[in-house]
């Protein structure tokens, strides 16, 4: 069995895949509609959207497949990723690629694969849509063409995700983004009894950095607070722009102490950027701060709520952060 190598440009692969928020969501009309379709198109048993992460590949829709992800060392859409073109196998059984993988040795008894790269920004190929049999098979040209016709309606449900968790200005997640991201992390963090943290911060003086420099220097303002927010803190960490000046990060097995020194951390990075950016002002920030054990039994919005009133306290108290 032949093990698919790495994309050339997989730590940007990797982030751009994680920026969707899509992995171990539940299923959804609108990618089981183009599988649904492509199954009885092709006249075949499987059809998949799949979606190859660092370790496994996942299926975000999945037809005729008792599973929600396989080994990505042992994926033909790892295989698959690494070209631009649709990924033909005929007979896996006689593909020296593929021959002894326990997915042709085994169930689901692949015979027949075709894959068509799904394209992202950054010419980053997320994964595929796919179709497999359980004997060997060709496609024609009309037959490769309705294929790809369908992958790209996949891609733009794709891009539709990215669109509805991302905030447009600073490429950061928005709030629906950071809710589904950081009910994840909860769900992790109570499932391995870590601690965690949430900050809620208020960048400082917005309204007069757009009232004496113009809105165009305040969009770099947002834009820059969020650069420093992405170098800052740990990549493990969610962070989003809610709307307006208001930015909050989620820190999974943080302790309070832990996250004072994160926050403070961010503090000394800002004050580096307002160092070399000489921009007539300075980006500073008030933040409220609430930590938890992980049997607190608190929902998300109470959280927000909660480091939302912090926040405006360390606000009344006048003690921003710069």
């Amino acid at each position: 069995m032949q093990t698919p190598k790495k994309p050339d440009n997989e730590p940007q692969r990797i982030a751009d895949l994680h920026s969707l928020n899509i992995l171990d969501t539940a299923a959804e009309e609108r990618f089981d509609r183009v599988t649904r379709i492509a199954r009885r198109l092709f006249d075949v048993p499987i059809a998949l959207v799949s979606l190859v992460d660092e370790d496994r590949q996942w299926f975000k829709s999945c037809f005729g497949l008792n599973a929600s992800e396989t080994p990505r060392d042992i994926s033909f859409c790892g295989h698959a990723i690494l070209g631009a073109d649709t990924l033909i196998v005929e007979d896996a059984s006689q593909d020296a690629r593929f021959a002894d993988n326990p997915l042709v040795t085994g169930e689901p008894h692949i015979r027949f694969y075709a894959g068509v790269p799904l394209m992202f920004e950054h010419s980053s190929c997320l994964g595929t849509l796919c179709i497999i049999d359980t004997k060997p098979r060709t496609l024609n040209e009309d037959e490769r063409l309705d294929l790809i016709d369908l992958a790209k309606m996949a891609e733009r449900e794709l891009a539709a995700t990215h669109s509805a968790s991302i905030d447009d200005l600073t490429q950061i997640s928005n709030r629906r983004g950071f809710m589904t991201l950081a009910k994840k992390s909860m769900a992790y963090c109570e499932v391995g009894d870590y601690p965690y943290s949430i900050a809620y911060l208020d960048l400082n003086g917005f309204k007069p950095i757009n009232d004496r420099f113009g809105h165009q220097e305040g969009d770099l303002a947002l834009k820059a607070f969020a650069d420093t927010m992405k170098k800052s803190f740990r990549e493990s960490d969610v962070f989003a722009r809610l709307g307006g000046d208001e930015f909050v990060v989620f820190m999974s097995g943080a302790s309070r102490a832990v996250a004072q020194i994160a926050i403070q951390r961010f503090t000394e990075a800002l004050q580096r950027y307002n160092q070399s950016a000489n921009r007539g002002y300075d980006l500073s920030f008030c933040a409220g701060i609430v930590s938890v054990e992980p049997d607190a039994n608190i929902s998300l919005d109470e959280l927000l709520s909660q480091a939302d009133k912090a926040m405006y306290q360390q606000k009344g108290n006048k003690t921003p952060r710069s």
